[in-house]
């Protein structure tokens, strides 16, 4: 039995590993393209350089703040709406909370193009709001929100979160106090994690962004794109390689601080 478990382990992990490898090695070649000197005649023939690093940041560090700016902007706006709004359905579960849920979903089911030119048709011609970078700030809230509400809803329910209001209601806590040391605590496992999707979504973002950006509002994605498009190989592959070191360590950061928080929630 033993050694029949220990086959099935290792089979396991050796097709996880398979896996792992065949969506990461592409990912490392194209990285690796972005530092070599001539990527025709290969890394070992022509050496390695940070020329086109340094051509990305000259050519496209504009696109590098404004994704991040974007990014965070979002993560406020989607905090600010959705965690209100996870605890409302929370807190008043039925057949509206349903059809609210299903209104919220409605931009991530529909294509990123198509919601992009229903912005612009109702709001590009408002003033100078349609070349403002806050014209792809709310196509971005439009797709990262129900992310955000989904993860905390889920968490609110899971903890039971009526029974610990009314204990706290019963100790004498107004609604903020309850919101602020009951609510928000126990819900932090789930904002967190919205927090990473919507970090990631609002960087990675690419249909949508097609359709809202300008010359002058260009983000990482779409700079990615036209980096392959219009560059030499080795500067879309160093463009790949600046975008994963800005993205990757965000990632870990928010990553660790979801585990923490669901460590602390499952001890409390």
């Amino acid at each position: 039995m033993t050694r029949h478990r220990g086959a099935g382990f290792a089979a396991g992990l050796a097709f996880t590993a398979l896996v792992a490898a065949f969506l990461i090695i592409p990912v490392i070649l194209s990285m690796l393209a972005g530092l070599t000197a001539n990527y025709q005649r290969g890394i070992i023939a022509s050496g390695v350089t940070l020329l086109w690093v340094d051509r990305v940041l000259e050519l496209y560090a504009h696109t590098i703040g404004l994704s991040v700016g974007i990014a965070l902007a979002a993560l406020v706006c989607t905090l600010v709406l959705g965690v209100p709004v996870a605890y409302a359905l929370a807190r008043h579960p039925g057949r509206f909370a349903r059809l609210a849920e299903e209104a919220l979903v409605m931009p991530v089911a529909i294509p990123g193009i198509a919601t992009g030119l229903a912005l612009i048709l109702a709001w590009g011609a408002v003033g100078e709001f349609r070349t403002h970078w806050s014209f792809i700030l709310v196509g971005h809230v439009l797709f990262t929100l129900p992310f955000m509400v989904r993860s905390t809803l889920a968490v609110m329910l899971a903890v039971n979160l009526p029974t610990l209001e009314e204990a706290a209601r019963s100790l004498g806590a107004g609604f903020l106090a309850r919101f602020r040391t009951v609510v928000l605590p126990n819900a932090a496992p789930g904002i967190l994690a919205g927090s990473l999707m919507v970090v990631t979504l609002s960087l990675g973002e690419f249909n949508m962004t097609l359709m809202l950006h300008t010359p002058f509002t260009m983000t990482l994605p779409v700079g990615l794109a036209d980096s392959y498009a219009s560059m030499r190989l080795e500067i879309g592959s160093a463009y790949t390689l600046v975008f994963l070191v800005l993205l990757i360590p965000l990632l870990v950061a928010l990553q660790w601080a979801s585990d923490r928080a669901f460590g602390l929630a499952v001890r409390r």
